[in-house]
């Protein structure tokens, strides 16, 4: 009896010492094959700099179909390896059905999906978004990818891939006490703040917007240089105008003493509303004076037009019923949609961009690392310039074989030590921040002025992401906060978007057909068996005490 109690006793001592081991000691073991519940480097740096309590609300509860319950366990399981970084991490899921107009004017649209279940289709809506609060600040982040892809399963494998860069992003940017300053160049004609706020108005949720003028350097060039190379990324948003020698010298010293440019030039003069308007218009060469910068760069844009088979859709009047004019969406192969580069973080997973009456790149050979960003199908025809433009020119038959020019490159990203244009070359001024190399910069080139140009829709500036004439959606915005992203990140967060997984789906017309099967094994002949061990055991316990 004894020796029963004094069991007892060192059982309870031995379960008190546990207790408070494991709540000294915590650790999660990642057995996936993937690593897919593994915080990399760049993410836990971001949650150990949080210092306050951090909220974290995911609208991802309730009744929905069970790929996106997959959805809802994997953003679950993610969100419980940052709180176990991170005890001021609080997490939080709600069902979103009695707040739905609340959430839609925050900027949460929901998504309408096709539920398949035995064998039928019906529809459900889904809010698929997170909000994290910080102090008084609040973000919001989209759990569905924007990507154009073939089935759900491939949309949730996507999600789930990017999991882990949307909330160390959105976290990143909520959390910074220092923002990095952004320059929107003006001063050569370049688009006007209206035709920018899509885009530019995401761009000021995380860096500090500054606009900045380039007509000061005709009065006080070196004031001006000093003032732009203590912003960190300069914008040239479709220039019109012809740049000065002073002027390309200020943008080539910005780019030495380390600042990221992003270039969207039109070296063609092409417009869709002037096309609207007469139905023909000239498209001729636009001389802006920068070849030379950017050939030193490692770059020149072409002066041809690219015609592209996969292509944008515009709305033409086909004819009338009654006094109602009658409009059609039709393939415009002066708006290519083109495609991303899939193993770059800028691109992977971005749906096709649209571009405008867009110029073709080469790339020139030097020191520069050069990765192509956006590019065409292979069925393309180059336009030389200067040429007359016809709207009637969209109802000619197609000749497949005129398009046989093949993929042309529309952007790229430059990565390494530029060289100054004016390295060899009398300058236009003296300026003792003047260097005669970078080291280690980068910056992107797009040979599409419009490629960040939004719609104007009853006087208010319209989503950049779709056309508000055909209802198309575009990759654009994603593709050029991505860049934005990417010129500015120093700690290697923008590259997390690479991240992949093995998603393993269920085959639904698999599981169909043979559910009755499953059924049976997984629910009657568990009884069976039961019974059947039931009756045996009652045998076998008569038979040993008759």
């Amino acid at each position: 009896m004894n020796k029963q109690i004094k069991n007892i006793v060192f059982l309870i001592i031995g379960l008190i010492v546990i207790h408070f081991i494991s709540e000294s000691f915590y650790k999660r073991f990642d057995l996936t094959a993937d690593q897919r519940y593994t915080l990399s480097e760049t993410t836990k740096d971001i949650v150990d700099n949080i210092n306050n309590t951090l909220f974290i609300t995911v609208y991802l509860e309730g009744d929905f179909p069970s790929e996106f319950k997959r959805l809802q366990l994997e953003t679950r399981q993610y969100l419980e390896e940052l709180a176990a970084e991170n005890s001021n991490i609080n997490i939080n899921f709600e069902v979103p059905d009695n707040q739905r107009e609340d959430l839609i004017k925050r900027g949460m649209m929901p998504s309408q999906l096709t539920v398949e279940e035995e064998g039928k289709l019906s529809e459900a809506i889904i809010f698929p978004w997170a909000e994290i609060t910080y102090g008084k600040k609040s973000t919001i982040v989209s759990l569905l990818p924007n990507a154009i892809v073939a089935s759900q399963e491939e949309q949730l494998q996507k999600a789930i891939e990017n999991l882990e860069y949307s909330f160390s992003n959105a976290i990143n940017s909520i959390t910074q006490k220092k923002q990095k300053s952004v320059a929107i160049i003006t001063g050569n004609g370049e688009l006007q703040d209206i035709y920018q706020y899509s885009f530019l108005s995401e761009v000021a949720k995380k860096y500090r917007l500054a606009k900045f003028t380039l007509d000061s350097v005709a009065s006080n060039p070196k004031q001006t240089l000093q003032d732009l190379t203590g912003l960190d990324l300069a914008i040239i948003a479709k220039p019109t105008q012809k740049f000065t020698e002073v002027e390309k010298f200020t943008l080539d010293q910005f780019i030495t003493n380390g600042g990221k440019t992003l270039w969207m030039i039109d070296n063609v003069q092409a417009d869709q509303d002037s096309l609207f308007t007469g139905g023909k218009m000239l498209a001729y060469p636009r001389d802006l004076n920068l070849t030379d910068l950017l050939f030193t760069y490692g770059v020149r844009i072409n002066t041809t037009l690219i015609k592209d088979l996969y292509s944008a859709q515009i709305p033409l009047a086909t004819g009338k019923v009654g006094n109602q004019t009658q409009f059609q969406n039709l393939d415009w192969f002066f708006h290519p949609l083109v495609g991303g580069n899939p193993n770059h973080p800028i691109t992977k997973n971005v749906s096709p961009v649209r571009l405008q009456f867009a110029n073709q790149l080469d790339t020139l050979k030097n020191n520069i690392k050069k990765t192509p960003l956006l590019v065409s199908s292979l069925l393309t025809q180059k336009v030389g310039t200067p040429t007359f433009i016809e709207l009637q020119s969209i109802a000619e038959e197609v000749i497949e074989t005129d398009y046989k020019s093949g993929n042309q490159l529309f952007a790229v990203l430059l990565e390494g030590d530029f060289n100054s244009a004016y390295k060899n070359r009398i300058k236009p001024f003296e300026s003792s921040l003047f260097k005669a190399q970078a080291n280690n910069n980068k910056m992107v080139i797009i040979a599409d002025g419009d490629v960040g140009k939004n719609q104007i829709l009853k006087g208010k500036p319209y989503d950049l992401s779709r056309d508000k004439w055909t209802n198309q959606s575009f990759g654009n915005k994603d593709f050029l906060l991505n860049t934005v992203d990417y010129l500015l990140d120093d700690s290697g967060l923008i590259n997390l978007r690479n991240k992949t997984l093995q998603i393993r789906m269920l085959d639904k017309q698999k599981a169909f057909q043979e559910r009755r099967f499953w059924q049976f094994l997984n629910l009657v002949l568990p009884l069976i068996l039961l019974i059947g061990f039931g009756f045996l055991f009652n045998y076998l316990r008569k038979r040993k005490y008759r």
